[in-house]
């Protein structure tokens, strides 16, 4: 009989097998194990549309020099007879609609004038500036922090894009160069 008991007392001892009743009390971990913790998701904000209203649509695209001819055809803007590469795109509908600022940021500049209407350039953290022209009024100042869809204006009438009627001509930059919005 001890040549059978001594194998199990064996296999008991070595794989650690408690014949006492399991403790009911759970393990608490009480210290990291993990040095460099990175976020589970992506925090980034993503940028929304410069308008909530859904029927709002889009009356000129950005100019790219790499797209075929017929979209820069329909990206020129045409005024007193001289050719302008459209620098944004062109939102509109037939009747006013609210603006929103794309993402949070600072109100950097609040210009009027009598051909573009209202615009608003807002520096963002990312290093884009987002440019709103053809407004009316607009509820925002300059050096103002501003939060993301934040109302800064009404989209109207300009004398550079007359013929498209109410619009919001909406222009991204980064680094100094504009972009494709």
């Amino acid at each position: 009989i001890a040549i059978l008991l001594v194998p199990i007392l064996i296999t008991v001892v070595f794989l650690n097998i408690n014949l006492k009743e399991e403790s009911t009390e759970p393990d608490y971990v009480t210290e990291t194990i993990v040095e460099d913790i990175l976020p589970v998701i992506n925090q980034t904000k993503k940028i929304i549309r410069p308008y909530q209203d859904k029927t709002v649509r889009v009356l000129k695209n950005f100019y790219d020099y790499q797209s075929d001819e017929a979209l820069q055809k329909t990206s020129i803007i045409v005024h007193e007879n001289n050719y302008i590469q459209n620098s944004g795109v062109d939102y509109g509908k037939d009747t006013e609609f609210e603006v929103i600022s794309i993402l949070e940021g600072t109100v950097i500049s609040v210009k009027e004038d009598d051909s573009l209407k209202g615009t608003i350039e807002i520096k963002h953290d990312n290093g884009f500036i987002s440019v709103y022209q053809s407004l009316k009024d607009i509820k925002v100042k300059k050096d103002q922090v501003i939060s993301q869809g934040q109302v800064l204006g009404t989209a109207t009438t300009n004398e550079l894009d007359k013929d498209l009627g109410n619009h919001l001509h909406f222009a991204l930059q980064y680094e100094d160069d504009y972009i494709n919005p």
